[in-house]
């Protein structure tokens, strides 16, 4: 099965996109409790973190004042892009110690993609010694998955055991993918890097 096959197979899924609503941000002032802040670190750190949320907020307006069908995987690149520029001005405000709690954090609470991250798509690719072409299959079937996941956003929208549901179908249609294209040791390896990945509640 060749990849724009595996891929019509797991976009056929995907059914609707979603108008959805505006998502919670990140609320920084739970992370000014974690550290000690002198008055110009609080202010420079408050005027950036406002900036960082406004690009976001406008982010996602101007997506969804696009009409048909919100390219969710875009926004979702554009929020990653945010985050680093936000971590990098940081820098000049913040102590070293203080930057990588504040990186921590931001992991921790920010909506993550839900897809495979680029250092795991590495490490398959090391791990389980995959050829260009089967790397290239790895990142088609993922970036499917993404788009897949995302496009059904109005259907499991506010249901999280029905989101689990779509994540869950699309997942195995990924695997399927990949099993085609891996010899067997390949796949078993494969399996064994991808099975601590699982849904995450969305709103």
């Amino acid at each position: 099965m060749n990849i724009k096959a595996i891929l019509m197979v797991i976009m056929s899924l995907a059914i609707m996109s979603c108008s959805g609503k505006k998502k919670r941000g990140i609320d920084f002032a739970e992370f000014k409790k974690e550290v000690t802040l002198t008055p110009e670190q609080e202010k420079n750190f408050d005027e950036i973190t406002a900036k960082y949320k406004k690009q976001q907020e406008q982010n996602y307006e101007a997506a969804k004042a696009q009409g048909g069908q919100m390219d969710r995987v875009a926004l979702g690149i554009k929020n990653e892009e945010l985050r680093a520029q936000q971590s990098l001005e940081m820098g000049s405000v913040l102590k070293a110690e203080q930057l990588v709690k504040f990186n921590e954090f931001v992991e921790k609470n920010s909506r993550k993609r839900p897809r495979y991250t680029n250092e795991l798509l590495e490490k398959i690719r090391t791990e389980a010694q995959l050829t260009n072409e089967q790397f290239t299959m790895l990142n088609a079937s993922n970036d499917a998955f993404e788009k897949a996941f995302n496009d059904a956003h109005d259907i499991y929208h506010g249901n999280t055991d029905l989101a689990r549901e779509y994540w869950s179908k699309f997942d195995v249609q990924r695997k399927e993918a990949m099993k085609t294209s891996l010899y067997p040791e390949q796949y078993e390896k494969f399996l064994e890097l991808v099975k601590d990945q699982q849904f995450k509640g969305r709103e």
